[in-house]
């Protein structure tokens, strides 16, 4: 009986550190938004119960949920599926849409979930919460533009 050593492993794909890293910070990031989603709609819940709304109805701030899962952990999961396929962190303006992205998403979120809180207690709230949620937006969108050019410059690279 020969004992023979384990075929090359030239099947895996190499990664390289920088890649290895981008899928560290997007894997984290994506674990955040989904542990912060999920908290938001527990929060809702029961902040509206407990403010004596049926059902739990609240508005502005049953949408964080929805907001924080899809924009967070969503787009983070394809993004992360994204880097895997074309290394979109050999790009500079990966690490740009990273943390703008992000930014803009917590922004939303923070200013969304402030508003809503509001709305439940019922005090008015001040026109510039509607603003800074505005540049959120405005950041996500900037961070989609940035991915959308570090995913075409990638894609005709791989071409």
């Amino acid at each position: 009986m020969t004992i023979t050593a384990p075929p090359a492993s030239n099947d895996r794909p190499v990664t390289s550190p920088a890649s290895r890293s981008a899928l560290t910070a997007l894997f984290v990031s994506t674990t955040v938004w989904i542990a912060l989603g999920l908290g938001a709609g527990v929060f809702s819940r029961e902040f509206t119960k407990a403010q004596g709304f049926p059902d739990g109805v609240s508005g502005q701030l049953a949408l964080v949920h929805t907001h924080l899962l899809v924009l967070g952990a969503l787009v983070g999961l394809v993004v992360l599926v994204l880097e895997k396929t074309f290394t979109l962190s050999a790009s500079r303006l990966f690490r740009w849409f990273f943390w703008i992205y992000n930014a803009g998403v917590l922004l939303t979120g923070a200013m969304m979930t402030w508003h809503g809180i509001l709305d439940v207690v019922k005090i008015e709230p001040s026109k510039a919460i509607s603003g800074i949620a505005g540049a959120g937006h405005i950041l996500i969108g900037a961070g989609f533009v940035l991915l959308l050019i570090a995913l075409g410059k990638r894609i005709r690279r791989a071409a």
